[in-house]
């Protein structure tokens, strides 16, 4: 790429703030190194950004556009290798896209996800009974292990059509999809696991289809005429979206809000006093703790002149080059939102965020993963009105991912 010195990306994330400062202070678009010596273009400025998630030189598809995939040179063992291999809407390119996102689309609908709402209070309140039992006599709870991890997974279990049976297994490989430091065994493992337990799912429903989103998705694949519908690859990959990004996505947008207001008594209180809202502290979590830090990955179609879209003067993003959407540097851009563009402040005006992408890929899941953290939160506060992290800040460790930015685990004391 011409570039001499890349910034290395800690396949750990030890320190997702830290490098997201790093990379912004390389500039709005700077090279970076991933796992494995594979190089991208960390774009760190949101106005850059929306720009080029919205151009239609800037693709998804590493099988026409991705100079290293098309060479042969990414490996299956590579970790982000499922990032960018699946064959889905998260991966499609103009009219592949729009194909791919209609079918699924239809079957995740507005209405699927307002018809949850009971269902994910239901959920929730029998949640917090075990964290209350849990919890008793000044017990320390895992909140992470113990709420913000079981309420999404059961949600889009239920939605999908799930077996209890199968929950356990899905949860280990969604784990291993963020993973982004696994070693190669590891790596492949997980690829085969996961792919084995959803193609055992996708056999299920063919045999006992039911009102759920992967009998909808089998419709899709085995009733569409005209080569319009899924073919298998396509519905196994679409699942392992869905199922992935459906849940680890909002597990960390309530592990966040629940760390951020813990840390913030302030901002708690201003909640409670109704001068804010719950929907305020959902929106300034997903600015200032997005909950993928940066995704990979994208691809010039052309060589791509960033001065063109309001970005540095004399940098190229080459044609076939890789981008990485840096969603973490751009949540607290100083440029955007300030000089406290670090700080956590649920009265922020602006707090308009790229959480959930934008553009024609952004979340379909969004609204649902909103409905969780909007339900989740104020039951959770409410119940428990004298809850305290149980270890000090600097004690809590980030999960093993630079894509994936939660917390491994978030103890805490119910009062």
């Amino acid at each position: 790429m011409g570039h001499p010195d890349p910034l290395v990306i800690d396949p750990t994330g030890r320190d997702i703030h830290g490098e997201a400062a790093r990379i912004r202070e390389h500039g709005p678009v700077t090279l970076v190194e991933l796992p494995d010596g594979v190089a991208a273009w960390a774009v760190s400025s949101p106005d850059l950004l929306r720009r080029l998630l919205t151009d239609p030189r800037v693709s998804k598809d590493p099988r026409r556009h991705w100079t290293r995939w098309i060479n042969g040179e990414i490996a299956p063992e590579w970790p982000l290798f499922t990032w960018v291999a699946v064959q889905n809407m998260f991966t499609a390119y103009g009219g592949e896209h729009k194909r791919l996102r209609a079918l699924v689309a239809k079957a995740f609908t507005a209405r699927r996800t307002a018809a949850l709402r009971p269902r994910v209070e239901e959920i929730t309140k029998n949640l917090l009974d075990r964290v209350e039992e849990a919890g008793k006599d000044g017990q320390v709870v895992d909140l992470r292990e113990g709420f913000c991890y079981p309420l999404p997974i059961q949600v889009i279990s239920e939605l999908f059509g799930l077996p209890e049976d199968q929950g356990a297994e899905l949860r280990a490989v969604v784990d291993g999809i963020f993973h982004t430091s696994a070693t190669p065994e590891e790596v492949t493992d997980i690829y085969t696991r996961f792919y084995a337990a959803l193609a055992k799912l996708v056999a299920f429903k063919r045999e006992s289809p039911g009102d759920d989103l992967t009998s909808a998705l089998i419709a899709s694949r085995d009733d569409e005429g005209g080569g319009t519908g899924l073919s298998e690859q396509e519905l196994l990959d679409t699942l392992v979206l869905m199922v992935s990004a459906g849940h680890e996505t909002t597990v960390n947008l309530i592990d966040n809000a629940i760390h951020a207001l813990l840390t913030h008594p302030d901002q708690l209180a201003l909640v409670r006093g109704g001068q804010a809202s719950w929907d305020d502290v959902i929106e300034e979590t997903l600015r200032v703790e997005a909950p993928v830090a940066s995704l990979p990955l994208r691809y010039a179609v052309e060589d791509l002149v960033m001065s063109e879209f309001g970005g540095p003067e004399g940098v190229v993003i080459g044609k076939g080059e890789a981008v990485l959407a840096a969603y973490a540097a751009a949540g607290r851009h100083p440029g955007k939102y300030g000089d406290d563009a670090d700080r956590f402040d649920v009265t922020r005006v602006d707090k308009e965020h790229l959480a959930f992408g934008y553009g024609v890929h952004f979340c379909l899941g969004a609204p649902l993963g909103r409905l969780e953290a909007r339900i989740a939160l104020p039951a959770l506060f409410e119940r428990f009105p004298d809850l305290q992290l149980a270890v000090p800040q600097d004690e809590l460790e980030p999960v093993d991912s630079f894509i994936s930015n939660g917390h491994r685990a978030l103890p805490v004391r119910l009062r």
